[in-house]
């Protein structure tokens, strides 16, 4: 019996090739269909900034970044007011979701604007009063005589002159300078003392060898531990998309989360976002900001009643608003995942 040995083909390994080519490609389209599919299909909200992006915005970032609005079925853009205020772009219905602080909503819903919280971003008040320390201010006593940096909130100045009555100062013995925005450009020039976060300005003055002294309010009196900022929503949108906002608080939380667990690394996805912020400033500030958006409570956003009911009888008292406020329309924790 004879063997026949049959020519090898040439062509056999491209038609091999060809094949495999011909089916990278159409796995390729139907990954390709498929996302885009995937993606018609999540629903589109926005969040809008309270200011330019910083450390308090982390988590909102490594949501997005991770995938985390993702995974709830959303598609979340993240804006900045431009002209507009935040509080206005979400009570108009432009923005489903905003950042904004707890003083804000208490006025807000006194002119009957129902803007609610539904989250705190960071557990305890971590602003303050903040000095050159060669200018020698070490109480609210020692700002009589001296220039106050003003950045002009409705509620700034009457927490200063109750910090001053408090400690038996004279307020009216304090020069306002209005429009001051950049604490190192005008501290101990324009201003001898300012109203700080300690996580932003207070880490950038230690980095840069800054000796400051620091009053924080919440030190002052615990009606001052409000918090600022917080995560805001419209009572309309709340009560017609309950569902949609439980989800996009979810993935908010786990943004947190992620932050605490992981400041470096958050760090630097806000970095790699807003590539134009300092990169040790924000570094420093994560660290800090770590063990400050949680704090002492047993999870990230949730929202004490008497925080709310205590700061808004204040704001009441001294006439910051014309209409007395229920606390407890102001905020919820319903949205928060249990």
């Amino acid at each position: 019996m004879k063997t026949h040995i049959y020519p090898l083909n040439p062509f056999k390994p491209y038609c091999y090739l060809f094949l495999a080519l011909i089916a990278v490609l159409c796995l390729s389209s139907c990954k390709t269909k498929t996302s885009k599919r995937e993606q018609a299909e999540l629903q589109k909200v926005s969040v809008t900034l309270d200011w330019t992006p910083n450390t308090n915005h982390t988590g909102i970032y490594v949501a997005k970044e991770l995938g985390y609005f993702q995974e709830q079925g959303l598609d979340v853009d993240i804006l900045q007011p431009g002209q507009n205020v935040t509080d206005q772009i979400v009570a108009t219905g432009k923005s489903e979701f905003g950042v904004s602080y707890q003083e804000n909503v208490i006025r807000a819903r006194s002119e009957n604007i129902p803007l609610v919280s539904i989250a705190a971003v960071i557990q305890h008040n971590t602003s303050g009063f903040a000095s050159l320390k060669k200018a020698g201010i070490k109480t609210p006593l020692d700002f009589e005589g001296k220039k106050y940096g003003s950045w002009d909130s409705p509620s700034e100045l009457a927490i200063l002159k109750a910090t001053m009555e408090k400690f038996g100062a004279d307020f009216n013995k304090v020069t306002i300078i209005s429009g001051i925005y950049d604490f190192f450009s005008t501290i101990g020039k324009d201003a001898d003392f300012e109203w700080i976060y300690y996580g932003w300005d207070g880490v950038e003055a230690e980095r840069r060898g800054i000796a400051l002294n620091y009053i924080p309010l919440k030190e002052i009196d615990p009606v001052f531990d409000y918090y600022t900022p917080v995560i805001i929503s419209s009572e309309d949108y709340l009560a017609k998309n309950p569902q949609t906002s439980k989800k996009f608080m979810t993935a908010l939380k786990k943004g947190y989360e992620y932050c605490i667990a992981k400041p470096d690394s958050a760090a630097d996805i806000l970095l790699k976002n807003v590539p134009e912020l300092n990169p040790e400033q924000v570094k420093r500030s994560m660290q800090y900001l770590a063990k400050e958006y949680k704090s002492d409570a047993l999870v990230w956003g949730i929202q004490n009643p008497v925080v709310w009911k205590r700061f808004c009888e204040w704001m009441y008292q001294q006439r910051l608003i014309q209409l007395a406020v229920d606390p407890n329309k102001a905020y919820s924790n319903e949205f928060l995942p249990q």
